[in-house]
């Protein structure tokens, strides 16, 4: 069953007749070709979803009205945040995708060192809201509640200021798995609750530079092996969340 955000709450959306419009209304209409008795699920800006039938279609507008409230949760118990390093052409666009469908809560792009692209201030919004639109059409095809937070591209000095602001924090650190470590992934997963805010650190193509490693470490990060095999810019983040899904998730004695 589709599922599409509302951009604004609807206070008594039980008994409140909801118009959607636009792109979501091209998406009903001319691509789903839904008629009259067709449901879908929607979701309002406070995360929470309900069933709702289409009443009728009319010149610009699909008008739905309440059926039930959705009472189960697709998100992840943990907050993650993948903060990667400027990867070149369309994977971000990838990670984006991919990290929303497995329950990333926000995404943070760095200019890293070793970073081929280099974004353009000018073109920045524009790439923004492309990166968000990705982000919530994922969250719509996976059934989350809430489509994860895209940032503006921070300096890697920006970067070293936030781990304060999170719980713990890893670098996924490809000398790691040469060495053969394989604890601090393990041991920070089992450390968190539910609510715990995690940030993990991915370097672009060419990884992160010793200088960004040392400095990285040195405000309180801890590197990690995602196994024993050297991961890709864009397959690492993927690796890590569904590690985070089956601890939190799928392990039935977590």
């Amino acid at each position: 069953m589709q599922r599409y955000f509302l951009a604004e709450t609807v206070e008594d959306y039980h008994t409140t007749e909801i118009a959607l419009t636009g792109e979501q209304y091209h998406h009903i209409v001319r691509v789903m070709r839904m008629k009259p008795g067709n449901q879908v699920y929607l979701v309002l800006p406070e995360q929470r979803a309900f069933k709702a039938e289409i009443k009728a279609i009319e010149q610009d507008a699909v008008i739905l009205k309440w059926i039930e409230d959705e009472h189960t949760t697709t998100e992840l118990p943990i907050h993650v945040t993948i903060a990667s390093g400027l990867p070149k052409g369309d994977k971000l666009d990838y990670i984006v995708q991919k990290g929303t469908e497995l329950g990333a809560a926000c995404f943070l792009p760095f200019q890293a060192t070793y970073s081929i692209t280099k974004w353009d201030e000018k073109k920045a919004a524009k790439k923004l809201l492309r990166l968000k639109k990705i982000a919530q059409e994922a969250a719509e095809q996976s059934h989350r509640s809430v489509f994860p937070e895209i940032t503006r591209v921070h300096s890697f000095k920006e970067l070293l200021t936030i781990s304060s602001s999170f719980d713990a924090c890893l670098v996924a650190y490809e000398e790691s798995a040469k060495t053969g470590e394989t604890q601090n992934f393990v041991k920070t997963l089992n450390s968190l609750k539910p609510g715990s805010k995690l940030l993990i650190v991915f370097g672009p193509e060419g990884g992160l530079s010793n200088a960004e490693v040392a400095s990285l470490f040195d405000s309180g990060m801890l590197p990690c092996a995602l196994g024993p095999r050297i991961l890709r810019t864009e397959t690492a983040p993927l690796y890590a969340l569904a590690a985070i899904s089956y601890q939190f998730e799928l392990n039935k004695n977590n």
